[in-house]
């Protein structure tokens, strides 16, 4: 896979989970207690064996930039290859929509590159993929571009690209639909091409007026390239709305689930911070939750997540909820499907119920 670059691209649409980005990139969304939503795809091209990996970076990167840093933790802090950060066009290019103009900003980096393929990945997805597989999958068919689905198995809402396949994995249709029913073949949002066929097609397609990679760089010009598609096989979880993360997080607390994605042998890294073990004191009852290190835990805790640095006083019962990073919630008060970011104090005695569809979300920073 040394032949293979990774391109991280951050721009996934705030628009149906603002309450949760509006000071960070969706992609830097907290996610299981201790992990980055980027941590997944990152750690995926890491344990496929690739060394050079490229994150195109939001107009708004410090939560970005902060999480990754030199990239040590994944093995990418290298003299050669290794990690690299690729901006974003400078204010008066912004009335540009869409994300080519990224690429486009970027392009002298994909010219000089040693390797010959691309394997281009959104951040927003939550999966455990060994990506050599799709290598092999792109040789032996000879794609000129190859792609992952998985098979939705609910109906679910949102904007994903549907795909429809023929036996020997050629790609027949591929549209963005407003909703996924059961049995849909849904795009992960990963591309997989020779480095001369992205360059052409994001210079093409950005110089004749076209704004959006997936819509006018492969949609509209697929009669142009030999489209394949292979499955995947595993969980899958695309983080694009307040419900999807919140049911994707509740996912994590299945053994099952947390199993495939954190147990196999290619682990998820992310980011290393030295904390104390949990405090779990004599009043503290825990059933069936994820709880971080640097947490005291003195209450009732249930179906829940709690990132690190939580304090959970005495006579306090949460249940299926999750707290982030250095929250309080203090003596008597009751959470039930309910999201707190970062840094919220809850005073005492107070209750707060969500619905388990429509969680309750607590913005950072808030005190109540």
């Amino acid at each position: 896979m040394k032949s293979v670059m990774g391109i991280i691209s951050l721009q996934e649409d705030k628009g149906l989970i603002r309450e949760l980005t509006d000071r960070r990139a969706v992609e830097s969304l907290p996610f299981a207690g201790r992990y980055r939503l980027i941590d997944f795809t990152l750690s995926s091209m890491v344990n496929s064996g690739i060394t050079s990996v490229g994150v195109m970076l939001p107009t708004a990167p410090r939560s970005v930039l902060d999480h990754l840093r030199s990239g040590k933790d994944w093995d990418l802090a290298r003299r050669h290859d290794g990690l690299f950060y690729l901006p974003a066009p400078q204010e008066e290019e912004l009335s540009r929509l869409g994300d080519l103009k990224n690429f486009y900003h970027n392009l002298d980096f994909f010219e000089h590159s040693a390797q010959k393929y691309v394997l281009l990945a959104s951040g927003s997805f939550v999966y455990n993929i060994d990506f050599s597989d799709l290598l092999r999958f792109h040789q032996n068919t000879g794609a000129d571009i190859s792609m992952v689905y998985h098979v939705a198995t609910e109906e679910e809402t949102g904007h994903d690209v549907i795909l429809e396949t023929a036996q020997n994995g050629l790609v027949t249709d591929i549209a963005e639909k407003p909703a996924v029913y059961d049995g849909s073949k849904v795009s992960l949002a990963v591309y997989l091409m020779e480095r001369r066929i992205f360059v052409e097609m994001i210079r093409y397609t950005y110089e004749h007026g076209g704004q959006d990679l997936l819509m006018d760089g492969i949609i509209r010009r697929a009669a142009d390239y030999n489209i394949y598609a292979c499955e995947h096989d595993g969980y899958v979880a695309h983080i694009d709305s307040t419900a999807s993360f919140f049911k994707s997080n509740m996912d994590s607390l299945r053994p099952e689930i947390w199993e495939e994605l954190f147990m196999g042998d290619h682990p998820i890294y992310t980011k290393i911070k030295d904390e104390a073990p949990v405090q779990y004191k004599g009043t503290a009852a825990v059933r069936n939750s994820l709880i971080a290190n640097g947490c005291i835990v003195r209450g009732e805790v249930g179906n829940s997540i709690i990132f690190r640095g939580v304090t959970i006083e005495e006579g306090v019962k949460v249940k299926n909820s999750i707290i982030m990073q250095h929250s309080t919630v203090h003596a008597g008060s009751l959470l039930e499907n309910v999201i707190c970011d970062k840094n919220v104090v809850i005073s005492k005695e107070k209750w707060l119920k969500g619905a388990p569809n429509y969680p309750l979300i607590i913005a950072k920073n808030t005190v109540i």
